[in-house]
């Protein structure tokens, strides 16, 4: 367990008040019963439906793009049920940092943790390869109720949030570790410990190679291929679903990849992109569709957003 820090002064300051309050409202909402959960979810996703313009028109684009055979009426059917999903997350989201284990128990199962035990008898540490589903945080905390590991993330520009996030994290998965952080992501297979990594944002140019995700050139960082590698670690794919009963969640462990790294790295990442777009189709709701996925373009491509 991590050392408690004490909390800097200047984080009391009054600009940061309302991200305080925003904490104490997710920790309240971490301890309320989980239908009252579900409904503000639901109701959280319809007002962010509302008021989040900018993210909802990136959404419909990506949905326009990654699925041209649905008619309008299904595209923003689609698009209504992803704000949802949204705002579950975001409900989610307060629920894995601050929800008792023992209230969690009974809201999920995991499949294919053999795959798991097998990649770790290797003794060179596991990428688990997952995606940017909605489901993301509380996937992760609830796998941790059953198996440790460490987890990749990317630092959050508001201080005060950073240090919660931070805090939760490894509280729950013993080591975060900061994404620009490539050393301590090697550091942590070299112990034998699995590492959680979704490569599945668009990062820009640099280091990224396009491929394929739903027929559309996308920027696919090529840092899994260079990784298990350095590494000899083996990549297990673990994808999270909500149950459409709305009952709790379904975690999947699939076998550990087959010959990875392989011929290049652009042949990893577009066979990575085919596997998470595969997981996107029987899931579609539940996908982050308001990233600007395909903000990178080809050289002479015109922007989509």
């Amino acid at each position: 367990m991590p050392r408690p820090d004490p909390l800097p002064p200047a984080l009391l300051a009054p600009r940061h008040w309302p991200t305080w309050l925003l904490l104490g409202l997710g920790w309240g909402t971490a301890q309320l019963p989980w239908p009252l959960q579900r409904a503000l979810g639901r109701g959280l996703g319809r007002l962010l439906y509302r008021l989040a313009r900018e993210r909802r028109r990136i959404a419909r684009i990506n949905l326009e793009l990654c699925f041209p055979e649905l008619d309008a009426r299904a595209r923003a059917a689609l698009l209504r049920q992803h704000f949802q999903s949204l705002g579950l997350g975001v409900i989610e989201t307060a629920m894995s940092w601050w929800t008792p284990a023992q209230r969690l128990a009974g809201r999920y199962s995991v499949e294919g943790l053999e795959h798991l035990q097998a990649a770790l008898d290797r003794g060179r540490g596991v990428i688990l390869l997952s995606a940017h589903f909605t489901t993301l945080e509380i996937a992760g905390r609830l796998l941790a109720l059953q198996t440790p590991f460490h987890v990749l993330y990317r630092r959050h520009k508001n201080p005060v949030f950073e240090r919660a996030m931070r805090r939760a994290r490894e509280r729950h998965f013993e080591r975060a570790i900061a994404r620009e952080d490539m050393r301590g992501f090697l550091r942590s297979l070299k112990r034998n410990m699995p590492v959680w990594y979704a490569p599945d944002q668009d990062y820009g140019r640099e280091k990224s190679v396009f491929t394929p995700f739903f027929g559309v050139p996308a920027a696919t960082i090529t840092a899994t291929s260079r990784l298990a590698a350095a590494s000899g670690a083996a990549v297990v794919p673990f994808f999270p679903e909500r149950r459409a009963d709305g009952r709790g969640y379904v975690l999947r462990l699939q076998p550990a990849l087959a010959d990875f790294p392989g011929a290049s790295p652009e042949a990893d990442a577009a066979r990575i992109n085919a596997l998470i777009e595969a997981q996107v189709r029987t899931r579609p709701g539940q996908y982050l569709w308001a990233h600007r996925r395909f903000k990178t373009r080809p050289g002479g491509a015109a922007a989509v957003y």
